[in-house]
């Protein structure tokens, strides 16, 4: 049996409830901004076609444990009863959420400013859990069998953490899994509109996210002064919005894991859906 068939198998065994509403989607959350392999990553999935796992690119915009002996490969081993242990990284899932609340900038902000929105197709070949596969879940879900969205909606989680995850088995085509690409308005009119264009994929506009400093400077205990500090720092016109983020990060002046939790701020304080 092929590993995606057994890792799908594994998971229904473990998941209960009624079929998820066939109306709600998977989203790949993600930055567009970035470089992977010394190319913009919207360029790199033009010319790949193919929407990869951390396994393969060496980049993430959560944890990067996808390594032999890391975290991650030991989640996936069991979360998929040991599926994917010998299988090359190619195909290995790749990581999203489900969009039960309807949020116009996708299920998982936490990840990015950017969302792959996924065709409804893709439920049948894609397993969930909640909460966050690194926090060792214990509650399941498949398309058929969906329990998750009750626990969900009834945990007292921030608002960057109550996504119910999804991995995506078998490879995600850009020209056929992916309904379209929606964008933070930042980036009308920049290269990465350009380079969104060249995707097999129509791309779409969500509502955005824009954080002033003054707003910013109200949340000092959310990931810490320092951060908030940086922040500031960066912000242009005393504004911060996910274009001006992901220059500072091509920059190489600051340190990753700190913007990351820039981002955060901006997430969860900037919002304007």
């Amino acid at each position: 049996m092929h590993p995606h068939a057994r890792a799908l198998a594994h998971v229904t065994a473990l998941s209960s409830g009624p079929p998820v509403d066939p109306s709600l989607t998977v989203t790949l959350n993600f930055h567009p901004d970035r470089v992977s392999d010394d190319r913009p990553i919207l360029t790199a999935l033009a010319e790949e076609g193919v929407y990869r796992s951390q396994f393969v690119t060496g980049t993430s915009n959560g944890g990067l444990t996808a390594r032999p002996g890391g975290a991650r490969r030991q989640w996936e081993s069991r979360i998929f009863g040991g599926a994917y242990d010998d299988a090359p990284a190619e195909e290995r899932p790749v990581y999203g959420a489900l969009n039960f609340r309807h949020n116009p900038a996708g299920a998982a902000p936490r990840f990015g400013s950017a969302h792959f929105r996924l065709r409804p197709e893709t439920l049948s070949r894609t397993t969930f859990c909640y909460p966050d596969s690194y926090l060792e879940p214990k509650a399941f879900g498949v398309a058929d069998r969906m329990s998750l969205i009750p626990l969900a909606v009834a945990d007292d989680q921030d608002a960057l953490d109550d996504y119910i995850e999804a991995q995506v088995h078998t490879p995600v085509r850009l020209d056929h899994d992916v309904a379209a690409l929606v964008l933070d308005p930042s980036y009308r009119d920049t290269e990465v509109e350009a380079a969104a264009a060249k995707l097999p994929c129509p791309t779409e506009w969500h509502p955005g996210f824009r954080l002033t400093v003054t707003e910013l400077r109200r949340h000092p205990d959310y990931r810490g002064q320092d951060f908030v500090d940086l922040g500031c720092a960066i912000a242009v016109g005393d504004v911060l919005t996910p274009r001006i983020l992901g220059d500072a990060a091509r920059s190489g002046r600051y340190d990753e894991q700190a913007l990351k939790r820039v981002w955060h701020y901006l997430a969860r304080f900037g919002s304007q859906a």
